[in-house]
């Protein structure tokens, strides 16, 4: 699969770039930048890189298969069905919507072109929810009655992006959106109430806490922009629990493993080395050319976004 990648952001050049040369028949082969000195990271890893100064000549280059989205977040429905349009696969960066009734554009998109469209949720592709899935399923520590989770990080940067309310920026769009899918991929189960409190600074969400009653069991998070960075998920069952060390970003969280208690024995796998993103990008191929099933598909999206636009509804400072 020949990619092109929309724009040199940070996560494009940090982690996506690196992956299309790890993952299995993928090829980093243009990019769309009129910065010629943010292009240069990415014609060190491809030297043979096209460099198109526009979005629009990227999307009509014939020879990229496939495109990966990492503009600002309001710019994400709109090139994502402009892609797909110009007959190229789509893996667009979350959120991929700013409101879950966007998704519903981006799915007649995806069926009228035949093309696939998907966020780029590399989570759904690590192996160590494989594992968690697999426990839950199996019922290895009872009922399931309880699920919580943070993630946080340092961004005081006032000009980034992140702090910009007109480009959808905000911690829950950026990481509140992980124990989100995280707690629907692992149960399949989607909330039927949801309570919040969200401090806003600039008109961006910088902190926010989230408690949501799922059918059968309840969950609480924490996320943020502004805080030191830390994240962990725990599954918490009548006859034991299952914790993930790194549930997110185990390469930049450190030791990335699954520990659980089960018959009052606590048993432990680690899952280090493993590279995320390149996982996605062969999974993705291989849904593109086949058509097997992608792991999260727009429906899946879909359900996330709505969970997060619930989040923002109810918090009593709702802006």
């Amino acid at each position: 699969m020949r990619w092109g990648i929309l724009g040199a952001a940070k996560i494009a050049r940090t982690d996506l770039a690196p992956a299309m040369q790890l993952a299995r028949g993928a090829e980093l082969t243009a990019l769309a930048t009129r910065d010629a000195s943010k292009a240069a990271p990415f014609q060190a890893l491809a030297p043979a890189l096209r460099v198109h100064t526009s979005y629009e000549a990227l999307l009509a280059d014939p020879e990229v298969d496939a495109v990966y989205i990492p503009l600002p977040n309001d710019m994400h429905v709109d090139w994502s069905i402009r892609a797909a349009q110009a007959g190229k696969h789509v893996l667009c960066e979350k959120p991929i919507a700013l409101h879950a009734a966007q998704i519903d554009d981006l799915i007649a998109a995806r069926d009228a072109t035949g093309k696939l469209i998907a966020e780029a949720f590399m989570v759904a592709h690590h192996p160590q929810w494989d594992r968690v899935r697999d426990l839950l399923s199996k019922g290895v520590i009872g009922r399931l009655e309880h699920i919580e989770a943070c993630f946080t990080y340092t961004n005081r940067d006032t000009g980034n992006i992140r702090h910009d309310p007109t480009k959808g920026g905000g911690g829950l769009r950026d990481v509140g959106v992980y124990p989100s899918i995280a707690a629907r991929m692992a149960t399949g189960a989607e909330p039927v109430r949801l309570r919040s409190d969200i401090r806003y600074q600039n008109g961006v969400d910088i902190f926010a806490r989230v408690w949501a009653d799922f059918p059968e069991f309840t969950m609480s998070f924490y996320c943020g922009m502004m805080q030191r960075r830390r994240q962990h998920m725990i599954f918490h069952g009548q006859d034991g629990w299952i914790e993930l060390s790194a549930p997110f970003n185990g390469a930049v969280y450190g030791d990335t493993r699954v520990e659980w208690l089960a018959q009052d024995r606590l048993h432990m796998e680690r899952f280090n080395n493993v590279n995320q993103y390149a996982l996605m990008l062969e999974n993705f191929a291989t849904s593109a050319e086949t058509g097997a099933a992608f792991a999260c598909p727009l429906e899946m999206s879909r359900g996330n976004q709505a969970m997060i636009d619930a989040i923002f509804e109810a918090s009593p400072d709702a802006t």
